[in-house]
């Protein structure tokens, strides 16, 4: 087992190791941009979730199983969720299209 001062270090060393040997089109994370790696990770993950409850939304829409307030509350935070996603963007550098993961069998996200 790893001791607390040192793991965190030892982690980052093998994510560091693991991702500069990562294809393209995958999070490449060095010494150098670990923040800009680790956000990108991130917020690609918060955007596929995003997707997956945008899409469930839309589901309950069409089945008619939300009241207008329900929706219109669902409209307004995903318009907030989109306008945070926008600035932690600008904050890390990123762009909408640098967090387009590749999922493997699944094509990519966006």
């Amino acid at each position: 087992m790893l001791e607390n001062d040192q793991s965190g270090t030892k982690i980052a060393e093998c994510i560091i190791d693991f991702e500069e040997q990562s294809p393209a089109g995958r999070v490449n994370v060095n010494k150098d941009n670990a923040d800009q790696g680790l956000a990108k990770l991130v917020l690609s993950l918060v955007e596929l979730l995003r997707r997956v409850m945008e899409h469930e939304a839309l589901r309950r829409i069409d089945g008619g199983t939300l009241t207008e307030r329900e929706i219109e509350e669902m409209g307004e935070t995903f318009l907030k969720l989109d306008n945070k996603m926008v600035e932690m963007r600008e904050i890390f550098g990123l762009k909408a299209e640098d967090l387009n993961l590749d999922l493997g069998p699944l094509g990519n996200l966006m």
